[in-house]
């Protein structure tokens, strides 16, 4: 099978700056002058009870013996994230370089406890280390206003995307060149060879996969464009290749329409499509996935309604762990099973418009249903769930983050979530009560 060829996709890319009549190489200030500094410090708190016999199914929470595991996860610890960005030199060609360093302590957490938040490192023998870190860097060119960065890096796209949703941010392995060279529209090309997850210190694990089992693909790779030149709607189609796993399709566009002073309507489709390529390592995969929310807004106000379909024998997969743009992808459940069906309401509050600027409250619902199992790959990769017939289950989710508009505080802010999960023995979620505490305090500047 042919992957894309990262030759004639840097030539294509690139030489579309003959159509532009300015770039942004052209506003170079520097390497120095534009660089840029940012130190993150963020605590985090995070406790899960499992009901209903955890213990019998392995519970999943803690990396200990069965037998030492209990139906308790929680974890908390603090990190650190610095991140230098440089500015690029003058010239038709600008040169650049990013750096980032990651740590992370341990404030509470073992007894059988650690595991499944996924904040702490782990380490040989499977116990919560008090201390784990890691760093990377990016080598960057730019020609006209085509970027192509080359190292350890966050990627943001729908089908290959680092989640910063823990304690430390995920990073990959690999290059990516994005080009912006017409009006309203940027492209995307890119080839990874590994990903690295939000707890790791290691870089040569290969890729996170969320619920495949099977063997790695070595690489992925990834085209795609966006669109914003329709005034209300920014439009996206990616595709992506998983060596000898999948190949991946997506369509997404966001569309908001005002419909009075103070009010407007959201449309927000996501639609992935996924099938087996090569040696087809995950097993047999024929998968469309698909979700749609409208959101009505009203001053302060916003209430949503959603629903979304897996049609296929196999959950919807995803690598890495932000590649998932799905609406009803929530805190402790993507409800992505095989042939399930889910719907959403959701309700969000900002105090700003009642003199509390920085107070947002958040809460939704999602059931999903008509989750059946019985017609996956038995020797693919995920046969493991144990997903049954007429599986059923539903979530709810509260969130309260206030974050600080001035003085010497500015832009620390607290997150607090409070997710309860619930479904019948044919789904393969657990049932849990979620409490998670977020603090966050951001610094930076200019050099």
């Amino acid at each position: 099978m042919k992957t894309l060829s990262t030759h004639t996709l840097l030539l294509a890319l690139g030489g579309q700056s003959l159509l532009a009549l300015a770039s942004e190489q052209d506003n170079a200030k520097g390497f120095v002058e534009d660089s840029q500094w940012s130190l993150l410090n963020r605590s985090v708190y995070d406790r899960r009870d499992y009901e209903h016999g955890a213990l019998s199914n392995g519970a999943r929470n803690a990396y200990k013996p069965r037998a030492q595991r209990s139906d308790l996860a929680e974890e908390w610890a603090y990190g650190l994230m610095a991140d230098f960005t440089s500015g690029y030199t003058r010239g038709t060609l600008g040169f650049g370089f990013d750096a980032h360093a990651y740590s992370g302590w341990e404030l509470d957490s073992g007894g059988g406890r650690a595991g499944k938040a996924r904040l702490l490192g782990v380490d040989n023998d499977g116990h919560p280390k008090d201390e784990y870190s890691r760093g990377g860097a990016v080598a960057k060119v730019r020609f006209s206003s085509t970027e192509l960065r080359y190292g350890e890096q966050r990627v943001k796209t729908p089908v290959f995307g680092s989640s910063d949703s823990r304690l430390l941010p995920e990073t990959a392995t690999g290059w990516l060149l994005t080009s912006r060279e017409l009006p309203a529209t940027t492209l995307y090309g890119g080839h990874f060879n590994e990903s690295t997850d939000r707890n790791a210190t290691s870089h040569d694990q290969g890729f996170v996969v969320n619920y495949s089992n099977g063997k790695q693909g070595d690489s992925f790779d990834l085209v795609g464009v966006r669109n914003t030149a329709l005034k209300g709607l920014n439009a996206s189609l990616f595709s992506a290749v998983y060596a000898d796993t999948w190949r991946q399709h997506y369509l997404g566009a966001v569309y908001t329409q005002p419909i009075a002073d103070g009010q407007d309507l959201t449309f927000d489709l996501n639609l992935y499509r996924t099938q087996d390529i090569g040696k087809a390592l995950s097993g047999r995969i024929d998968n469309t996935t698909w979700s749609f929310l409208t959101t009505y807004k009203a001053g302060s106000h916003s209430f949503g309604l959603g629903y979304q379909k897996v049609d296929g024998d196999t959950p919807y997969d995803y690598v890495t762990r932000g590649a998932i743009y799905l609406s009803n992808a929530v805190a402790l459940s993507d409800f992505n099973a095989p042939q399930e069906a889910s719907w959403q309401a959701r309700y969000d509050l900002n105090l700003a418009g009642y003199d509390i600027p920085g107070l947002t409250f958040g809460a939704l619902y999602v059931r999903g249903s008509g989750i059946d199992g019985s017609h996956m790959d038995p020797n693919g990769g995920y046969k493991w769930l144990g997903y049954g017939q007429g599986g059923k289950h539903w979530e709810r989710d509260l969130q309260a983050k206030y974050v600080v508009q001035s003085g010497a505080a500015k832009n620390l802010a607290f997150t607090l979530r409070h997710a309860v999960h619930r479904g019948n023995a044919a789904q393969a979620e657990l049932d849990a009560n979620q409490i998670r505490l977020a603090v966050e305090y951001p610094l930076g500047g200019k050099f």
